[in-house]
């Protein structure tokens, strides 16, 4: 989810696409759901704790893990206050989340797909999977061999609020994961009132360029979770049309599809490094944001618009209160 030699930037604009399309709720889910605690099963005298994860597996958690690694989980980690001993990445290092590297800027980087052997050269203490889908066949078992292995959500999208209640029970730090909601929560209604007041039922969109393609977000996932639940502003008709059709978090937007948004407000996310440029062309001369000057960009390897969790979802909304807050 944030610019690359030639040979690489296939791979890792395509990697990022689909690591964006899985850092977030299905979108059925309501907000209201109550998260799927964590069960503790049991403790022993040295503090370690057997707990069971989303897959049913009991694991025992050691009493202050200090070396854990939790790919694509990082987010959680520095709302909580964890360093983890290594973070997510793709080509070879090249691009992490960027928004995070105030907090993250020393720690070495893996691969996303987390190789086995270079896991065990971290010497793990403690393992986070994202989803059930990245321990499939016999990579649970393999990956155990090397630390007890956590896996946080059963499904490839998972409610981000019930994410960080499953880390912070993990760490056995459940009062710092509600304080981190209750603070969010906050920060939303806050900012949903002043945009509100600032644009009325002005609509909004959100839109990544890479690869030279446009994908506009869902209406219910990512970006649009936030722009549409959290602050209850009003979509685009083309964006209600393209997420009825699709469960991705950003699904490609046709040059003719897009020549018809009906926003009057863009975020833009630029993994190309010409992308205002590129809305300005004739083309889309009738989307309201454009004729009016509401085009509000950010590069890829900074922005938090591609990914999910409490730090993203408050970077989000500090970047919107900032552009449509006069």
């Amino acid at each position: 989810m944030k610019s690359f030699k030639l040979f690489y930037i296939a791979v890792a604009l395509l990697t990022l696409l689909f690591m964006a399309a899985c850092g977030n709720d299905e979108g059925s889910k309501s907000k209201d759901n109550e998260s799927q605690d964590t069960e503790e099963t049991g403790s022993s005298e040295n503090g370690e704790r057997t707990v069971t994860d989303a897959m049913g597996h009991e694991v025992t958690i050691p009493e202050e893990p200090k070396r854990v690694i939790a790919s694509y989980l990082e987010d959680y980690l520095v709302a909580l206050d964890i360093t983890p001993v290594a973070q997510w990445s793709v080509s070879d290092g090249s691009s992490v989340q960027g928004y995070l590297q105030d907090s993250l800027k020393d720690v070495p980087t893996l691969p996303h797909d987390l190789p086995l052997e270079t896991v065990a050269s971290f010497e793990p203490d403690l393992l986070l999977i994202d989803s059930a889908g990245m321990v499939e066949g016999n990579k649970y078992d393999q990956y155990s061999k090397i630390a007890p292995t956590y896996v946080v959500g059963e499904a490839e999208n998972n409610d981000w609020r019930d994410e960080l209640k499953r880390v912070g029970e993990v760490f056995g730090k459940e009062e710092e994961a509600d304080q981190v909601l209750k603070d969010y929560e906050q920060k939303a209604e806050e900012t949903k009132q002043q945009v509100q007041e600032s644009i009325g039922d002005e609509s909004v969109a959100a839109i990544w360029l890479v690869g030279d393609t446009f994908y506009v977000v869902n209406d219910q996932l990512s970006a649009g979770d936030v722009l549409y639940n959290d602050l209850g502003l009003t979509k685009p008709n083309v964006v209600k049309e393209i997420a009825d059709k699709s469960t991705a978090n950003w699904s490609e937007i046709s040059l003719e599809k897009l020549a018809e948004l009906d926003a009057d407000h863009i975020f833009l996310i630029n993994s190309d490094g010409d992308g205002a440029k590129k809305l300005q062309d004739n083309i889309w001369q009738n989307i309201p944001a454009v004729k009016n000057g509401n085009i509000y960009e950010y590069s890829a390897d900074k922005t938090s618009w591609l990914y999910t969790g409490p730090v993203a979802n408050t970077k989000m909304l500090e970047d919107i209160q900032e552009k449509l807050v006069k």
